[in-house]
């Protein structure tokens, strides 16, 4: 005698869905740029690992040897606004003198000039490259180019600036030069503000993005939160730019509280769905110049005894930071100048400044005579790559789907050195005609090679559908990759 049991349809959906969650949805890259500054896409690597590239130093871009820009030059933007590059930063000589906002620009990034611009007096002159005289803003003014689409014209610039007493106010400008106030109350309170607060339009998101000062031991219940714990950060976001949601503290994983004196978080701009944050952590108390030293650069008094640097975070959206490298990404390097406080602050803004270079800028020789800028050089996508040595290595990806005919790839291999790739199904069976064997090797130091098999097959057969790449290397680095028409 056989029992048959009826199996309830809700039990049967139920158990499906189980199962489907055990797999997770593959990926949806669709055309977007991939870099390898997290592992979102990478599941295995064997022999091979991610490898944090540091930029190099370039050269000055702008001396602060104006008597209204002074020592304490700080909290720098640059943008990239059309053909014209454009750098906002405080002007501070000193105590009991008004902050003021300051402006350069450049047509190559490199060589920057101070424009006199004639709109504010400044001991009797207005013979000047000022641009704002607001207390209650020039500390931190932070500006950012608006991407949405549909933004008016006058609009097309907006920028943040405040402390905890005002609240964060909010400017917009056509032309990047004449700033007015959107409204005259804040835009949003829930902060420290004392550092440079940050505002971008996410196109992966669509919507507005603040990320702010906070401390690690205030509450949101307190009037400002309150400068208790470490100096961290926190995110709102608004779809309008004038009406913010309730904030949130950013996430860093698993890893031991820092100071993190700004966030310096920016869309990439080759890859807008992932944010880069360049923010300076700050070691209190942690000194490397002795008195000899500090007095032979006429460090300010009190400004002597910490130290800094930039290093290198990032995030797909949400309250989370990745932090896949820990490591200083702009270490204050052997100009002793920067071993004293504060001397770690990165501009917000990377830009393109050549064919296969972008730039980031940094703070030198803060609350010194000496205050400049100077420009790093690193190769498009060069945060970080997987890095394969001499004796070979390999990494294979997460199921994902693309849109596209072939897949374009930014690398760079030794002489002996090549990579190799294979497109498999989702379960990680090679597909014909795009198997390692039918891969010739890849060599060279290109940041847009399209990858070819034999017989010079395109993917769009594959289009859309769920798969794998598989990269054998040796003595090779890949930043990034994209699947191109």
């Amino acid at each position: 005698m056989k029992l048959c049991l009826a199996i309830p349809a809700v039990l049967l959906a139920a158990t499906a869905a189980g199962f489907a969650q055990d797999k997770p949805a593959p990926l949806a890259i669709g055309t977007n740029r991939e870099l390898f500054v997290d592992r979102s896409l990478v599941e295995k690597l064997d022999g091979a690992e991610f490898r944090l590239h540091h930029p190099h130093p370039a050269g000055v871009a702008i001396q602060f040897d104006e008597p209204w820009e002074g020592a304490f030059v700080g909290y720098p933007t640059v943008l990239k606004d059309g053909d014209t590059y454009r750098m906002y930063y405080r002007g501070w000589p000193g105590v009991n003198v008004p902050e003021v906002t300051c402006y350069a620009e450049s047509q190559d990034g490199i060589t920057w000039s101070k424009p006199k611009l004639g709109l504010v007096e400044w001991q009797g002159s207005k013979a000047n490259n000022i641009i704002l005289a607001d207390e209650s803003v020039s500390h931190n003014f932070s500006p950012f180019v608006d991407t949405r689409p549909g933004v008016p014209d006058d609009e097309r610039l907006k920028a943040v600036g405040g402390e905890a007493k005002t609240g964060l106010m909010a400017f917009a400008s056509g032309d990047g030069i004449h700033w007015r106030k959107l409204q005259e109350g804040p835009i949003f309170r829930k902060g420290a503000f004392d550092s440079q607060n940050v505002a971008f339009w996410s196109e992966a998101e669509q919507k507005y993005l603040l990320y702010f000062r906070v401390f690690t031991e205030g509450t949101a219940d307190e009037k400002v939160w309150q400068p208790k714990g470490f100096r961290t950060v926190a995110r709102t976001t608004s779809t309008n730019f004038l009406d913010w949601s309730e904030p949130e503290r950013m996430t860093f994983g698993e890893t031991a509280p820092e100071h993190l004196y700004t966030n310096q978080t920016q869309s990439y701009f080759r890859a807008p769905q992932i944010y880069i944050g360049l923010p300076m952590r700050f070691l209190p108390g942690r000194q490397v110049l002795d008195n000899t030293q500090a007095a032979a650069l006429k460090v300010s008094k009190g400004y002597a005894t910490d130290c800094a640097e930039t290093v290198l975070l990032t995030s797909r959206g949400g309250n989370a930071y990745d932090r896949e490298f820990l490591e200083g990404f702009l270490r204050p390097g052997t100009d002793l100048g920067n071993w004293a406080s504060r001397a770690g602050i990165a501009a917000l803004g990377i830009v393109p400044t050549g064919p296969a270079e972008m730039s980031i800028y940094k703070q030198a020789h803060y609350a010194q005579p000496s205050a400049h800028m100077v420009r790093y050089a690193l190769r498009l996508d060069g945060f970080a790559s997987i890095n394969a040595p001499f004796r070979g290595g390999e990494f294979t990806t997460r199921p994902f789907t693309f849109t596209g005919k072939n897949l374009e790839i930014n690398f760079s291999t030794g002489a002996s050195g090549s990579i190799r790739f294979e497109l498999q199904d989702a379960t990680g069976k090679p597909i014909p005609g795009f198997t390692l064997e039918e891969a010739p090797e890849t060599i060279g130091d290109q940041v847009d090679r399209i990858v070819r098999w034999k017989g010079d097959r395109d993917l769009a057969s594959l289009s859309g559908q769920p798969v794998r790449l598989q990269a054998v290397m040796k003595d090779a680095d890949l930043y990034s990759i994209r699947f191109v028409e």
